[in-house]
């Protein structure tokens, strides 16, 4: 048996069809590739084809998810999913999702080189839409193989009016039999995901991969917030209902309460002033709140202290506040055994087995529903990612290909019950 290449030309072949990957976008000189889109056709052909050049056999399921299974060593093993997703936000960096779907591939492409069958099959997945940019849903290809996704979906449209329905048969999917696409738990094994990190962690201790211990759970709310407008040079201060002078305390509530809490992060990404004038007082204020944990009691506890902190500071000064929820998800802890497995693998390549959780959703989430989760984390440069500053080095990239080759060798599927 040959002996393994060495992490550099491992990454600089990873790095080499990541670039090919990236030509393909549905805007000139920037790399946007949206579910669905020509971009996103296009990707997946290629993807495809790298998927037969390693040796599995490839198909595209219902709803646009591009497969390739590599056989086990028995007709009846179950499957062990690796993989990610080939669809990107607007302006976006390289690696995000992309890397997963491609190191994986890699790894199956050098274990069918030496002709090498596991215990397990491998299934490699290229997700058609995670990150939800075009049609006001996401984790669709995740939620079909796990049999979540509703059906609803269908009738969802994107800024040009376009049906999902309809886009998808376009692209060659079937909408009228999206639950096909699901995987019945009995076949598989688990999921695993390689995945930059998105965050500066790995980057600030000088280490190349970390295991994810969980994908944090999210909360999202618009707080809509109602005071009394008044002329600016006029109103004395102590009879104002300002309503963006109390957004503005809100905003201080929820980066303090984060602040003092382990485990918890908390946003005000969106701040409107009504109406907007610069002599006017404002009577309407609108914020976006987005609150995240890897440990669920942790993020709703933080919800109720923060929802008395609203009311209190509306009560004070005088204005009325509404707040509404518009997206729910539960953290999902990545399992034990996959997160230990992962963490001998990186011990053999001398590096710290550095565990860390997940701030950023990833289609772990939905497959959660179906089978045991792990994830792998690549260190990317300064944390940054969602831009096309996103960064990772060619050692890094052929460490993370090693890591998973190891595990993937290593690796036992849980023993099933007796009949």
């Amino acid at each position: 048996m040959s002996s393994a290449p060495s992490p550099l030309p491992r990454g600089a072949a990873l790095m080499a069809r990541l670039n090919e990957l990236a030509r393909h976008s549905d805007e000139p000189g920037r790399l946007t590739r949206l579910y669905l889109s020509p971009a996103h056709r296009s990707a997946a052909r290629l993807v495809a084809g790298w998927m037969e050049e390693a040796g599995m056999s490839v198909h595209m399921d219902a709803v646009g998810n591009v497969i390739g299974r590599y056989a086990g060593q028995t007709a009846d093993a179950p499957a062990l999913l690796l993989g990610s997703h080939i669809d990107t936000v607007r302006d976006a960096g390289k690696y995000d999702g992309n890397l997963g779907v491609l190191a994986a591939i890699q790894a199956v492409a050098e274990l069918n080189a030496q002709g090498e069958r596991l215990p397990v099959a491998l299934e490699v997945i290229a997700f058609g839409d995670e990150e939800g940019v075009r049609f006001p849903v996401t984790l669709s290809g995740s939620r079909a193989i796990a049999g979540t996704l509703d059906p609803s979906v269908l009738e969802a449209r994107d800024a040009d009016g376009i049906r999902l329905g309809d886009a998808l048969a376009a692209f060659g999917g079937q909408p009228d039999a999206l639950a096909s696409a699901r995987h019945e738990a009995s076949d598989v094994a688990g999921y695993v995901e390689l995945h930059i990190e998105q965050g500066p962690v790995l980057e600030s201790e000088d280490l190349a991969v970390g295991i994810v211990t969980a994908i944090s759970g999210a909360s999202r709310f618009t707080l809509d917030i109602d005071g009394e407008a008044g002329h600016a040079g006029t109103v004395p201060m102590h009879l104002r209902h300002d309503a963006v002078a109390a957004a503005a305390e809100i905003v201080l509530a929820v980066e303090d309460l984060a602040r003092r809490t382990p485990d918890l992060v908390a946003t005000v990404g969106c701040f409107t002033a009504l109406p907007g004038a610069v002599n006017v007082i404002a009577a309407g204020a609108r914020l976006t709140l987005d609150i995240r944990s890897p440990r669920d009691e942790v993020r709703l506890g933080a919800i109720a202290q923060l929802q008395r902190s609203f009311d209190a500071i509306a009560a004070r000064r005088g204005v009325a506040l509404r707040l509404q929820r518009f997206y729910e998800a539960p953290a999902v802890a990545c399992d034990d055994d996959l997160q230990a497995r992962l963490a001998r693998a990186v011990e053999r390549q001398n590096i710290a087995p550095r565990r860390l959780p997940s701030g950023a959703g990833h289609d772990g989430l939905a497959m959660a529903a179906l089978c045991p989760v792990g994830m792998l984390f690549v260190r990317c440069a300064g944390g940054v990612s969602h831009s096309p500053t996103e960064s990772i080095t060619v050692e890094d990239a052929g460490t993370a290909v090693a890591v998973l080759l190891d595990f993937l060798r290593d690796y036992a599927p849980p023993r099933r019950p007796a009949c």
